[in-house]
């Protein structure tokens, strides 16, 4: 696709001059295997925007394959789209959506002054709605004792304990993708727990931003297609040679395990937990049912007052560009 890219300080003149209030942010989330990404980065090709990431596993160096950072995408043409917050911090480490929010005002106060227009994409549901409705946030602290009292109880329980904490705190946090595993389940509770102890003033404000969000819709049965046949295409990509070099490297086993998805059924075949044929029939059951709740999430966005314009995965590349400035500029 040949890109025009006209300077972002022409159009922002252009809008002052005409007494036109610009939307700060474009939004634009699907589910896995929708093409956000390369729509995101097409769209931000065309209009000189920077993407901001908000995907929770993207953030780790060295976690390419494996989270789907698709880096390519962000080559369009000649032109290099820039991307925030990915690569930022180290595997093993837990990053969280306070840290996210946190990095993410940072990234937006930077690519805004400068007067760069900034394209959030994503799939992460919760980071999204943390950053477009101004979740008041606050710095957990490792409650030991906690901790020792929920080690050892299975994660069905755990759940149980999470989803009681979640309806006393009116939450949305904490979605079952964030607790499949029984060590980030103990890590909800705690937050949760936290939460429930502390009143919100003791946190951070953090504004709402206004966005125009763009949703790309893709069918079910292709959606399904395409996450078979992305799952093979990683495998073959080196997957698993990945995650051997993330263990070599120091980084123990049940840290890969804590993130899910990829990291948890690979590195279970890696350690001979489970064999080839149950790691991929595993991960696409999961990453399946993933893509489901990563719907379902939206859906509930809709219903808590966001609205979504949602558009066809299956359209030529330039039609989604098309189709989405369209939606900005009448936005506006």
């Amino acid at each position: 696709m040949k890109i025009n890219r006209p300077t972002f300080a022409g159009r922002f003149i252009f809008y002052y001059i005409c007494g036109v209030v610009m939307h700060k942010m474009i939004t634009i989330l699907g589910p896995t295997a929708s093409g956000k990404t390369a729509l995101a980065a097409a769209f931000a090709a065309r209009h000189g925007a920077e993407i901001i990431s908000a995907d929770s596993r993207q953030v780790y160096r060295r976690m390419d394959i494996g989270t789907g950072k698709d880096l390519a995408d962000y080559e369009v043409g000649s032109i290099h789209v820039p991307c925030h917050l990915i690569d930022i911090v180290e595997p093993g480490t837990k990053y969280n959506l306070f840290e996210y929010q946190r990095d993410f005002a940072a990234a937006y106060e930077d690519i805004t002054g400068r007067g760069v227009l900034p394209v959030m994409c994503g799939g992460t549901g919760l980071y999204i709605e943390a950053v477009l409705k101004g979740y008041e946030l606050m710095p957990v602290p490792e409650d030991k004792d906690l901790r020792k009292e929920l080690e050892g109880k299975p994660l069905e329980e755990l759940t149980s304990i999470l989803v009681r904490l979640k309806r006393e705190n009116g939450s949305n946090m904490h979605n079952k993708t964030d607790v499949d595993t029984a060590k980030r389940a103990i890590r909800a509770i705690e937050i949760e727990t936290y939460y429930k102890n502390h009143a919100p003033n003791e946190g951070r404000k953090f504004p709402k931003i206004d966005s125009t969000i763009i949703g790309v819709g893709i069918d079910r049965d292709e959606r399904r297609r395409k996450i078979t046949q992305r799952l093979r295409q990683r495998l073959d990509e080196g997957m698993v040679d990945e995650v051997k070099s993330l263990i070599a490297s120091g980084i123990q086993p049940e840290d890969l395990i804590y993130y899910g998805l990829e990291y948890k059924f690979v590195t279970e075949f890696v350690i001979g937990k489970i064999s080839h044929e149950e790691m991929f029939r595993s991960l696409e059951t999961a990453i399946h049912q993933f893509a489901k709740r990563q719907m379902t999430w939206f859906r509930g966005m809709e219903r808590r007052g966001f609205k979504i314009n949602w558009i066809d995965a299956s359209l030529p590349i330039e039609d989604k560009v098309r189709i989405v400035t369209d939606i900005y500029n009448k936005d506006k």
